[in-house]
């Protein structure tokens, strides 16, 4: 039950007996809490039994809850100049944030999944890998979870000359923008190639984006590719991932890398945020 469909009903538990007239419960002493934990509610234990019957569902232990996004946010994007370039958001809250990205993969169940678990994550899509399909990331969109730039046909940016460079973030930034209804805020190049070269710079200013995003960890099948020596996640890091299926995944399907992803971040203790929440956009 939701929480609304609780209070719903607690409502019409305490209003039915008087008839539609309220009586006055001044000698009635204050109800307890249904578990009998303090500030806990009647809905709430049947909304976190729902939440832990989702994660069930997918053979997943439930991550911890996400802090509530700072009001001072830790990254802000100049309205104008040059774009930054960051793999990590500077925070002390032990968050990381998850990216996915191109979209080649485009597998129903995985919808299912982000649906049930509710985990936050930012998608940087390829113009000519998803515009065979836009809207199947439309579901996922609804969710909550941000589209963002990742070229129009994935070259690798550096190779490019300067006006080609900014053809591949402009035409890609018009696509998703008319698709989706909201231009993209962040670039990524593919391969991380060429971030932080003055080409793609100046490519990226003119054609929208506010800043370059790169990665400190990488998902891989089963397991991730850490940029730190000790292999262990830190608080504020960026984790890519990628649309991907059987084809690419040696015969696994996105929703178990994925679930793989949750396992590995939940194992050490971290939350997932939505990097949206930790940015101000100038």
């Amino acid at each position: 039950m939701s929480c609304a469909a609780g209070a719903v009903a607690l409502l019409a538990a305490l209003t039915a007996c008087g008839g539609g007239t309220p009586q006055r419960a001044a000698q009635a002493p204050p109800a307890r809490p249904a578990s009998g934990a303090p500030g806990t509610t009647a809905a709430a234990a049947p909304a976190a039994q729902d939440r832990t019957a989702a994660w069930a569902k997918w053979g997943l232990k439930q991550l911890p809850a996400a802090p509530p996004p700072p009001t001072d946010k830790p990254v802000k994007l100049p309205a104008t100049g040059p774009v930054p370039v960051f793999s990590e958001v500077p925070t002390g809250d032990k968050v990381v944030f998850i990216t996915i990205d191109d979209g080649a993969e485009k597998d129903p169940k995985f919808v299912e999944m982000a649906t049930d678990l509710k985990v936050p994550f930012s998608m940087f899509l390829t113009r000519d890998i998803v515009r065979g399909d836009y809207g199947y990331f439309k579901p996922l969109q609804a969710l909550g979870n941000r589209i963002h730039n990742h070229s129009t046909d994935h070259p690798a940016m550096s190779k490019l000359s300067a006006d080609r460079q900014k053809a591949e973030v402009c035409d890609a930034q018009s696509a998703l923008t008319q698709q989706y209804g909201t231009p993209p805020l962040l670039f990524r190049p593919p391969y991380g190639d060429g971030a932080h070269t003055p080409a793609l710079n100046t490519a990226v200013r003119e054609c929208g984006p506010r800043a370059v995003v790169l990665w400190r960890e990488s998902m891989q099948i089963h397991d991730m590719q850490y940029q730190a020596a000790d292999k262990k996640l830190r608080p504020g890091d960026i984790i890519l991932a990628h649309f991907r299926g059987p084809k690419d995944l040696k015969g696994e399907t996105m929703t178990k890398m994925f679930g793989e992803l949750l396992s590995r971040i939940q194992e050490q203790g971290f939350a997932v945020g939505r990097l949206e929440d930790y940015i101000a956009a100038g």
